[in-house]
């Protein structure tokens, strides 16, 4: 099911605390990833949750500003922090595993306001060397944008309120209290819509799509620019 719902994605919730903006320059200090899977009622729930403090990789930037809005001390020996290979190889690991379990063909990133825990994931896989990494390199679902749609919200803990979902702010900010909440929002946004009747797509909307199912955003290159 989960191969037919996502046109062969396996969705993963992804959230990062980092040092600053800049995924090439700045620390990733925390990351945290749940994977998803169909109960029997066909509902998409939380499956398996990996999280780790990361270590500050060399010459990373460390901006102060970031620090006093998540509260991390990078350098506070009882964090347990590990190097960012170490944790991005124990995270690829694992949902590797559940990708091949559900027969998809690749993992999408799931995050609330994804691209910025896109690149931080990306940056710190190439500076690592993983050459196995399950993640699309640009395709992501924003929950963000979902929670837009859906429930007219923008913000993590005000879409939770919306769809019903308890958010502590106390633990906000948090890499592993964040993805499980925005996996939760994930959820319910996909559930809803089941609900409502907007999948399984049937009639005409269907078979548009089937028309065109073998293409690819792996392949997708713009058109050339006409010539004046």
């Amino acid at each position: 099911m989960m191969k037919q719902r996502f046109r062969g994605y396996l969705p993963v919730v992804v959230d990062v605390e980092t040092a600053g903006f800049n995924a090439r320059t700045d620390a990733l200090l925390e990351i945290a990833a749940v994977t998803l899977r169909f109960d029997e009622q066909g509902l998409l729930q939380l499956d398996q949750t990996i999280h780790f403090h990361v270590e500050p990789f060399e010459g990373a930037n460390l901006e102060q500003a970031a620090l006093d809005f998540n509260g991390i001390d990078p350098y506070q020996p009882l964090r347990g922090a590990v190097a960012e290979a170490e944790a991005l190889q124990e995270i690829f690991k694992l949902v590797r595993k559940s990708q091949k379990n559900v027969d998809c063909q690749r993992c999408v990133l799931v995050g609330h306001n994804a691209t910025f825990d896109h690149n931080f994931l990306m940056a710190a896989a190439e500076r690592a060397a993983l050459k196995r990494n399950p993640f699309h390199p640009f395709v992501t679902f924003d929950t963000a944008a979902l929670s837009a749609l859906t429930l007219g919200q923008t913000v993590l803990a005000k879409a939770c309120q919306a769809a019903g979902i308890a958010f502590d702010g106390q633990q906000a900010h948090s890499a592993l209290y964040d993805t499980e909440r925005t996996a939760e929002l994930f959820c319910f946004i996909v559930n809803r819509y089941q609900q409502l009747g907007g999948w399984p797509l049937t009639g005409r909307i269907s078979t548009d799509l089937n028309d065109t199912a073998e293409d690819s955003d792996d392949n997708y290159l713009p058109a050339a620019p006409s010539q004046q």
